[in-house]
């Protein structure tokens, strides 16, 4: 007979968990959550204080009847369900569902699933934590009131089934803000010399890049002031100034958080967020490891933290001394001053054993999994490593007035480095001829000026947007996977090649958030409110004092929406383009990757054609219309009616107008247009075209 019940979240945890427990205790999951707010009304009471209406989840009654039966055989029930607020209220949905008295819940959580965490657990057992709960009921709460307060408006406007939600509003708003920076922008020129110099004495060459002069750096800004230079510098002899020699110390890297993870994930193993969350979770409740059942391989997946607990650094100092050796262990922790809002209940994401190296459970592991958890491996492992130590060399050359500069590195001590590598942990740099020093003499073999253009701000991927979401303190780790997944599974956002871009209904959607809505999208805004969030969880915030503050706003804002959308009539655009199977006239529709032709008389007709939707500007090559056009994701770019005897596109607008400089086609960015060759540079508002 068991005494005490053990609920979890997931069947993977039972199976890690069970084998760490006695006979005494029986583990079972609640397979997630098991109370919600209905998915067919809102489910907050405005009346009564905004209190939330929730139902047992639908599929949830066996579970929760298996549950209940158990509870009350045992002596006590310990809700273990996963270390954050999210896992808080729902071990406290539990305790409602199972209509446990309060004397007999004990509240566990530990942030690896071993053996030692999830027995210490045991002897730390407490009371739920209302503060984390309600912290959880507000964000669901402010979901619930922005979702279904505001989606009913884009299905008139734009299409059913479309969602607002209070964070992925802001991030679509700043994939769209980063698409018109991008748009917008305009090339500037500008360029670099290199002289290739010969050492007399030594076979090796010496490449030095153009600085300045002796009042300090110069940026050349065009061809004619490159060639001034050239032609001073050629003429000029070439001496050495100054070799300076020092050492640069490159610090280990932090241990993984939620954010970093994924950033590093996508950047180095090409995994979505999604993707890299799923796989850790799978690391963390457990995975059958050749020889010793079910292991738990890391620590709780979402975190804001680098702390890295006093044990783990004690082991990680034994693991390096006896496989590296003791000039690999630091003298000091490397450690990061932590941000204020921080939830620093969790440590970073490490290896729950460092004896259990990537090699060990490689044959235990599918691909992916292998490839994440050697990363997190190698990650914490290099993270309590000395740091890597550099020779640096810098050389000044001057050339009659004009300066040069070489910069040149060689790894003297590899530390962390000889486990983990970034891309910019380059081993050598420049190496100089050995012989080199201030008497060397120097003549000139070549030297050459090299064209520029400086470059747009660069499209955001899984990885950026996440940074960018930290960064601003929008969201926390368990929002970033799903935000991201929302806005590409809803099509406002099309992922090609890593690059995320807006789509055209995810512009619609957008321009009606900024326009009707524009507190919900600001940044600053959604920022605050996650620091009141964090506040509700340390107790010094009323969490229904969040929603009364921010309720009243928002209605007073779709009220007004609503009356300005009734002024609009919301009708499906007629065209002259004729139904080819009913003979009625076409009209414009919206799907998930924006515009086409449908027939009004569906569903009697399912005729559907793509929308060709001209520009008003002829082709630059062969004077056809230009039409807007999708790649297959559904990203927007410009091409010729007359594809394929015609292979003209852009992806950006077109201008009917003709580059007054060289002649060749201008395009339109922002309120300017230019000239589609960066080379020739021509630039002039759109007013003076207009006037």
């Amino acid at each position: 007979m068991h005494k005490y019940l053990v609920i979890v979240e997931s069947p993977a945890k039972v199976k890690t968990i069970s084998k760490f427990l006695g006979a005494n205790y029986k583990v079972m999951a609640s397979q997630g959550h098991v109370r919600d707010l209905p998915k067919s009304q809102m489910g907050v009471d405005i009346e009564h204080d905004y209190e939330p209406k929730y139902i047992t989840i639908r599929g949830k009654g066996d579970i929760l009847a298996a549950l209940r039966k158990e509870a009350k055989k045992a002596d006590k029930v310990y809700l273990a369900t996963d270390p954050d607020r999210e896992g808080e209220a729902i071990s406290w949905h539990l305790a409602a569902a199972l209509k446990l008295e309060d004397k007999d819940i004990y509240r566990i959580t530990f942030n690896e699933i071993t053996k030692n965490a999830v027995k210490a657990s045991l002897k730390e057992a407490r009371k739920i934590d209302m503060n984390l709960v309600d912290a959880q009921q507000a964000r669901r709460v402010l979901d619930r009131v922005v979702g279904y307060g505001i989606s009913p408006l884009l299905w008139a406007k734009i299409k059913r089934g479309l969602s607002a939600g209070r964070v992925q509003s802001v991030a679509l708003r700043m994939i769209c803000d980063r698409e018109n920076e991008i748009d917008e922008f305009i090339p500037e020129e500008y360029w670099s010399m290199e002289a290739v110099l010969n050492i007399k004495g030594e076979k090796k060459p010496l490449i030095a890049k153009f600085y300045g002069d002796e009042n300090g750096k110069i940026e050349i800004k065009n061809g004619a002031q490159m060639q001034d230079i050239l032609d001073e510098v050629k003429k000029s002899d070439f001496s050495i100034e100054s070799i300076k020699r020092g050492e640069k110390v490159k610090k280990s890297p932090l241990p993984f958080t939620t954010s970093t993870l994924q950033q590093e994930a996508a950047k180095t193993l090409n995994m979505s967020t999604k993707r890299t969350m799923n796989i850790a979770q799978q690391l963390y409740e457990g995975v059958d490891i050749k020889g010793r059942g079910t292991v738990g391989l890391i620590t709780y997946l979402r975190t804001d933290s680098t702390r890295v607990a006093d044990e783990a650094k004690v082991s990680s100092r034994e693991y390096i001394s006896q496989n590296y050796g003791e000039k690999y262990i630091p003298q000091e922790a490397n450690a990061k001053k932590d941000d204020k809002k921080i939830q620093d209940a969790h440590e970073a994401i490490r290896p729950t054993d460092l004896n259990l190296s990537p090699a060990i459970v490689k044959e235990s592991l599918q691909r992916d999994q292998f490839r994440l958890y050697q990363l997190i491996w190698k990650r914490f492992v290099a993270s309590q490593m000395a740091p890597a130590v550099y020779e640096t060399t810098s050389v000044k050359i001057m050339a009659g007035k004009y300066r040069f500069s070489v910069a040149a590195s060689k790894v003297m001590f590899d530390g962390f480095m000889s486990v983990y590598k970034n891309d910019d942990d380059n081993e050598e740099n420049n190496t100089l001829a050995k012989g080199l020093d201030e008497n060397s003499e120097l003549s000139l073999e070549d030297v050459n000026g090299v064209q520029h253009f400086t470059q747009p701000p660069a499209h955001f991927t899984e990885a950026s947007l996440v940074k960018a979401l930290e960064e601003q303190g929008i969201g926390r780790p368990s929002t970033y996977a799903p935000t991201i997944s929302t806005i590409i599974a809803r099509h406002y956002v099309i992922k090609e090649n890593k690059n995320l871009y807006i789509s055209e209904l995810g512009n619609a959607v957008n321009n009606i958030m900024i326009t009707a809505f524009p507190t919900i999208v600001d940044v600053k805004f959604t920022a605050n409110m996650e620091s009141l969030l964090d506040g509700v969880a340390e107790g010094t915030v009323e969490w229904k004092e969040i929603i009364r503050n921010f309720y009243p706003d928002l209605k007073v804002a779709i009220d007004e929406a609503e009356k300005e959308l009734e002024h609009v009539k919301i009708e499906d655009e007629v065209t002259d383009v004729i139904c080819d199977k009913c003979g009625r006239n076409m009209v414009i529709k919206y799907g998930p990757h924006g515009k086409f032709l449908g027939c009004p008389g569906f569903p009697e007709c399912h005729n559907t054609k793509p929308y060709l939707e001209k520009i008003g500007v002829p082709c630059p090559k062969c004077g056809k219309d230009v039409i807007i056009k999708k790649t297959k994701k559904g990203r927007t770019f410009y091409g010729c009616d007359g594809y394929p005897d015609c292979d003209f596109v852009s992806w950006q607008r077109p201008s009917e107008k003709k580059c007054p400089k060289c002649g060749g086609y201008m395009v339109e960015k922002g309120n300017k247009i230019v000239c589609a060759d960066e080379t020739c540079g021509y630039v002039e508002n759109k007013n003076d075209k207009e006037q």
